[in-house]
């Protein structure tokens, strides 16, 4: 989710800027890092980033009278780690709302939080911790997982902001106004980046053994099964 200029107040937009930026200065030297030690994934990476920035892009109207969108950062988290996506997400963020008016300047830094921040770490635990039991499920789940972290985290940002109710209560209540849109729009991009991977691990073999995605015995048995 963005949150929209005027939603929070300004020391809560202060504090979230404060407490993304750490992350996105770390991402911005793991780019660097990746871009200079591994120059065959550039690519990969900037298609990472058009990816999250095409998806995150792409309004769906809600039926609870807001809108909705998918998040598009778990499929870099996985490919290159959530630091990398620290950065990418903090620039597909700014461009959007500069560009798009979809999100705020002053929400900037809950934004860049809850999706370039906490969605990625969920997807990369969940896969990390699950892949070697089944990667495509592993996928799955990570994504899955990491759309419903983001919507959870945007909640709580507002929650804290407006919890005239009860802390809980107001979470509860933008929760439950998330839910009908986002929770099937978050199965959607689970199998969508499942798609995308199993489509990569045909066409950009090099580039995910470079990146450890394959290991070099896998990557030669699924080398063997595109020529064969």
């Amino acid at each position: 989710m963005h949150i929209a200029e005027g939603f929070l107040p300004v020391e809560h937009c202060v504090g979230w800027a404060v407490a993304a930026t750490p992350f996105v200065v770390y991402g911005a030297y793991k780019v660097q890092k990746q871009i200079k030690e591994k120059p065959e994934t550039a690519m990969l990476l900037g298609a990472a980033g058009a990816f999250s920035f095409v998806l995150s892009a792409i309004k769906m109207p809600s039926v609870t009278g807001s809108s909705s969108h998918p998040t598009g950062t778990p499929l870099g988290a996985i490919l290159f780690k959530p630091p990398v996506m620290a950065v990418l997400g903090a620039i597909v963020l700014l461009f959007q709302a500069l560009l798009l008016a979809h999100g705020g300047i002053t929400t900037l830094g809950a934004n860049i939080f809850s999706m370039a921040i906490g969605g990625p770490w969920v997807a990369y635990g969940v896969f990390a911790g699950l892949r070697k039991w089944n990667q495509d499920v592993a996928v799955f789940l990570g994504v899955f997982l990491a759309n419903v972290g983001t919507y959870s985290t945007t909640a709580l940002q507002l929650a804290l902001a407006h919890h005239e109710g009860g802390l809980l209560q107001s979470a509860g209540t933008f929760l439950a106004l998330f839910a009908p849109t986002q929770v099937p729009l978050a199965l959607v991009e689970a199998i969508v980046t499942v798609i995308i991977i199993k489509t990569l691990e045909k066409v950009a073999i090099p580039e995910l053994t470079s990146l450890g995605f394959l290991r070099p015995s896998a990557a030669t048995a699924t080398k063997q099964e595109v020529t064969a």
